[in-house]
C-alpha cells in the first residue's frame, strides 16, 4: 500500500479516469456495432456524424490511436455507400 499522500490520491485519480475511459471506449464500440448494423442508408447517414465525433474525441484524449480512429472512419463511410447499391451490404454474420 502506498505511504505517500500524493501516490494515494494518484491511485484515486488514476481509477477514476480509467473508469471514464471505459465507460468513453464501451459507449462509442456500441455506437460503431449500432452502426454497423443498420441496414437502412438514411438511418445510417444520420448516426455517422455523431459515431465520427464520438471516434474522434477517442482519438483526442489518446483512447485510440489516431491511424485506427482514421480507419474506423473510412470503413464506416464505406460502408454507408456501399449500402446504396443494390445487393451493397455485405455484413458478416458471426456465429454466436
Amino acid at each position: 500500500m502506498a505511504h505517500h499522500k500524493s501516490a494515494l490520491k494518484r491511485i484515486r485519480q488514476t481509477e477514476k479516469r480509467r473508469l471514464h475511459n471505459r465507460y468513453y471506449k464501451k459507449t462509442t464500440r456500441n455506437a460503431v456495432k449500432k452502426l454497423r448494423l443498420t441496414h437502412d442508408k438514411g438511418d445510417a447517414e444520420k448516426m455517422l456524424p455523431g459515431v465520427v465525433s464520438m471516434i474522434d474525441r477517442l482519438a483526442k484524449r489518446g483512447l485510440v490511436h489516431k491511424n485506427k480512429a482514421a480507419n474506423l472512419k473510412s470503413k464506416l463511410a464505406h460502408y454507408i455507400n456501399k449500402l446504396g447499391q443494390p445487393g451493397g451490404h455485405h455484413h458478416k454474420h458471426h456465429k454466436a
